[in-house]
């Protein structure tokens, strides 16, 4: 009862911060345009999307376990790296049987009409139906397009595990991550990128390769499951120190490299949109990574790798809802608000409500997407050097549209994962003994070792 009173706290500050939503009708985002027109195969645009493709891949394997895995202690490692690897393993299979349809399925839908496709694609190319060598999706190959959307499904999952890393079973995890990826991932894809007719779309808002459907997705799953898992033993009385900051930092740098595919990618071709999206990413990172070693060095008399790592991903986080439409200067302005901004989420916010998120993945992650997702609203006008709105659509109404995303998203997302894990809890079980948190996950669970001894 306490946990649940917890998360309907934050939950509640969070809406809050974000006031009322009203409706506005645009035209299509980019993504779900592309989806839905065909043109003649172009082999730039597929070479370069087979590139993305494989860079987002090298984002989770092996960029974010690596990450991850100098985060914990080292009889932890290997826990995170196969979690990792499981999910890439199980979602992929998923996407092939069902993900892809329901998420970008355009069956039943209409333009500016809210009804049940609006949330949830069909079932029409369950099993990918249909699709053949020589479907297109735009110019590029669909089999090259699925796989790729194929890798945000997978990324996406992934990122949860770091908030309750060194506690929770695996099988409970990789139950978790089934039932997620269906019910909160897929829909939330589907409203941002399924087409005309999809919820967002109708509102027009800007997710250009998935503030929403990614990180803050990824983030409320996050804090919601680190308070229902409960905190790791020992944590706030003993120390619980990153056993491997090489590792951290060379994920990190894995994951700003593979982050280019993520943005420049969802521009489905090379084009000038794919070049602009490329340029803000770097230095959206550049400045968060910046401002939060200088944070820290004020603050503490020092700079950290740790830290710098974190910053960057924050600013890579924050930039990736804004890529395909704001320019250099709103770049630059996103990556600095996401560093402070996350900084304190990862830090005070944290602390005062004294919750084990132990990889800050709602910190960095759910609250660097809303800071991305709302500032999109604003970098995207001319007059902060973005590509411009939609027409009928004014900063404010956008702003607004941005706002409601984010809070559908919260919403949906805490929800799926409260449901989830209360039934999983009571049916499995979800966090291993004390015992095995001594032993270590590695070999308790695995029943492998890291590192010779």
């Amino acid at each position: 009862m306490k946990n649940l009173i917890l998360i309907s706290t934050l939950l509640a500050t969070l809406l809050g911060t974000f006031g009322t939503f009203a409706q506005e009708t645009a035209a299509p985002s980019e993504i779900a345009a592309a989806v839905e027109e065909a043109s003649e195969l172009d082999t730039g645009d597929t070479a370069w999307l087979l590139t993305a493709t494989a860079l987002v891949l090298f984002m989770t394997l092996p960029g974010l376990a690596l990450f991850y895995g100098g985060l914990v202690r080292a009889k932890n490692v290997l826990s995170i790296l196969v979690q990792c690897f499981a999910v890439a393993s199980v979602v992929t299979v998923l996407w092939v049987l069902y993900g892809y349809s329901v998420a970008f399925s355009s069956a039943g839908m209409e333009e500016g009409v809210v009804n049940f496709h609006s949330f949830f694609g069909g079932l029409d190319k369950a099993f990918l139906k249909g699709v053949t060598v020589d479907s297109l999706t735009d110019t590029i190959p669909e089999m090259v397009f699925i796989t790729f959307q194929m890798t945000f499904a997978i990324i996406t999952p992934a990122l949860i595990v770091g908030a309750f890393a060194e506690r929770m079973k695996f099988s409970a995890m990789l139950l978790f991550s089934v039932v997620w990826f269906t019910l909160s991932y897929l829909p939330l894809c589907h409203m941002a990128w399924g087409g005309a007719g999809a919820l967002f779309d109708n509102w027009g808002v800007i997710d250009f390769a998935g503030g929403t459907v990614v990180h803050i997705n990824a983030g409320v799953a996050g804090l919601v499951a680190c308070i229902m898992v409960g905190k790791r033993k020992g944590y706030g009385v003993t120390a619980l120190p990153p056993h491997n900051v090489p590792y951290t930092v060379i994920g990190a740098a894995m994951l700003w490299v593979g982050w280019f595919g993520f943005n420049a990618g969802s521009a489905l071709g090379a084009n000038g949109t794919a070049g602009s999206a490329m340029l803000v990413t770097q230095i959206a990172t550049g400045a968060a990574a910046a401002v939060w070693m200088f944070i820290e060095w004020i603050k503490n008399g020092k700079p950290t790798a740790v830290g710098l790592a974190t910053g960057a991903v924050a600013g890579l986080v924050a930039i990736t809802p804004a890529s395909g439409s704001a320019g250099p200067m709103g770049a630059l302005l996103i990556g600095f608000a996401s560093s402070v901004i996350c900084y304190l989420g990862a830090t005070k916010l944290k602390h005062t409500f004294g919750y084990d998120d132990s990889l800050d993945v709602f910190g960095v992650h759910g609250i660097g997407g809303i800071v991305g997702a709302i500032l999109t609203g604003v970098c995207a006008d001319t007059a902060f050097g973005g590509v411009g709105l939609a027409e009928g659509m004014t900063m404010g109404s956008q702003v607004l549209a941005q706002t409601g995303s984010v809070l559908v998203t919260v919403a949906w997302s805490g929800l799926v994962t409260a449901i989830t894990l209360m039934i999983i809890k009571s049916v499995i079980g979800l966090r291993v003994t004390d015992e095995v948190q001594n032993m270590g996950l590695d070999l308790a669970e695995h029943n492998e070792d890291a590192y010779s001894r």
